[in-house]
């Protein structure tokens, strides 16, 4: 627990930066006047904002005191802009999907795509805390349920649902240019064996079977507009979610239990009215609230489709991610509240940034063994582990042999095997989101004399929250 400095004097975006680190730093705000904690001191500097590995080399310029820690208020500017992806608003370059390159991106330019840099500052800022607090007492929040340190959500993007001979060809056409006749023979002879067999619904009823072999729910991305020549031309609308194949596919994700979400068409982006239509279909179509949404092939135009997404009632995103490679593209191996620059407020939306795609290495980076594309997922799991954070993966279920990829349903069940060896809290992202608000909500309103705590959360979650000592002893259990 912290005592925080007085707002006045900070802009906005260093207000964010500062309530985000203390929240990833798992050090709850002490509301008591009289409490004797360890309190955050923002220092006032002249000199402009470091750039990123200058702040990464020197631990953030954290420094320690007698009940003290104090970080430079252009540090603060500095963290603010990485987790807003504010190098990105500004960039005018766009791919062939109308989409931002990866190098516009502040954590790519410095070289750290791959490590989550503002989750390990939060890290040092709690290391910090203790160290300062001599024999003021500290509490800090419990960072997942059940005991679990860590977190770890497993997300699906149903992208094809019919005309699956279709895909098979032009994934054949791509490995024969590629020089890969080996598979090509191989994925030959399995869209041979699956003629008449529905090999999708078979992909996605194989997936849930291995997720549920190690108690996995999982949350699936749905498309839910109408497609056209010209959609399915450019990869993006393919199915009607009315569509026999397609409601066999959401049946059978909603009698396990799945949580489904909303896959933004390419028109979404230009056109934010089209969430909330699209939303109203999903929903109607599964009988039940639809509460994220992902963006189709990753294209948005920043904080403006993020505010077409709040005004359609979703809670959460999770679009945050690169296409083009694997990593952590807000520096941040966490659920976050999105900052809208406009207003300098937040938007009430989170954001779940997912942080590795099986697409990534196999599409755009050319890499054609799927046993690399588990170690990377694996990797980039172990840098969430090490910040208490949380693993998103987006696995896409056409990633079958009939459809073009022999090997990946045995390399996805290496990454389930490897992930859930290391015990992280497994929940769809719904909840994931949800509990993270209440763990951000937490406050502490009175410290007695010996140390106890009263604290309350102002949100509530679909699990209790807990307080606990540095040495993870549990001190407080705060169930509303």
């Amino acid at each position: 627990m912290i005592r925080l400095p007085a707002p006045e004097g900070l802009s906005g975006i260093e207000r964010y930066a500062l309530e985000l680190l203390i929240d990833l730093a798992r050090v709850p705000p002490v509301d008591d006047p009289s409490a004797d904690v360890v309190r955050l001191v923002v220092a006032e500097r002249d000199s402009d904002a470091p750039d990123l590995r200058t702040c990464v080399a020197r631990d953030w310029y954290l420094e320690r005191g007698d009940g003290t820690v104090s970080v430079p208020r252009p540090v603060l500017h500095r963290i603010g802009r990485v987790t807003t992806a504010a190098a990105e608003q500004g960039a005018t370059a766009r791919d062939r999907y109308d989409r931002v390159p990866s190098q516009a991106n502040e954590v790519v330019q410095a070289g750290l795509a791959a490590d989550p840099v503002v989750s390990r500052a939060a890290t040092l800022l709690r290391a910090a805390v203790i160290a300062s607090a001599g024999r003021r007492p500290v509490a800090l929040s419990v960072p997942w349920p059940d005991g679990r340190r860590w977190a770890a959500a497993f997300t699906h993007d149903l992208d094809i649902v019919a005309y699956w001979p279709l895909f098979t060809l032009l994934r054949i056409a791509e490995l024969a240019r590629k020089g890969e006749l080996r598979r090509v023979g191989r994925v030959a002879l399995a869209a041979l064996a699956a003629i008449g067999r529905n090999p999708v619904g078979r992909a996605v009823r194989h997936l849930l079977d291995d997720e549920q072999a190690h108690g996995i729910l999982s949350t699936w991305f749905v498309l839910c507009g109408t497609p056209t020549f010209a959609s399915m031309r450019a990869g993006d609308l393919t199915y009607r979610p009315e569509a026999r194949a397609a409601r066999a596919i959401l049946g059978a994700l909603t009698e396990r239990g799945a949580e489904l979400g909303l896959h933004g068409s390419f028109e979404t982006a230009d056109r934010e009215e089209l969430f909330a239509v699209q939303r109203g279909r999903l929903e109607r179509q599964i009988g039940r609230p639809v509460q994220g949404v992902r963006q189709h092939f990753l294209r948005m135009r920043g904080a403006a489709t993020h505010r077409g997404m709040t005004a359609a009632g979703f809670r959460y995103d999770s679009t945050c991610g690169f296409f083009d490679r694997n990593g952590f593209r807000l520096g941040i191996a966490d659920v976050v509240p999105l900052w809208d620059p406009a207003t300098e407020r937040h938007m009430g939306l989170d954001e779940a940034p997912f942080c590795w795609m099986d697409r990534t290495l196999s599409k755009y980076a050319g890499v054609e063994d799927p046993a690399a594309w588990v170690a990377d997922g694996d990797a980039l799991a172990e840098a969430c582990r090490q910040v208490e954070g949380v693993w998103v993966g987006v696995w896409h279920p056409n990633l079958s042999p009939p459809l073009g990829y022999p090997g990946a349903p045995d390399a996805l069940r290496a990454l389930l095997r490897g992930i859930t060896a290391r015990r992280p809290f497994l929940a769809p992202l719904r909840t994931i989101v949800e509990w993270r608000a209440a763990r951000r909500s937490l406050r502490i309103r009175r410290v007695a004399p010996d140390g106890r705590v009263d604290a309350h959360a102002r949100v509530p979650g679909p699990r209790p929250l807990s307080l606990e000592d540095p040495s993870q002893r549990v001190l407080a259990t705060i169930r509303g």
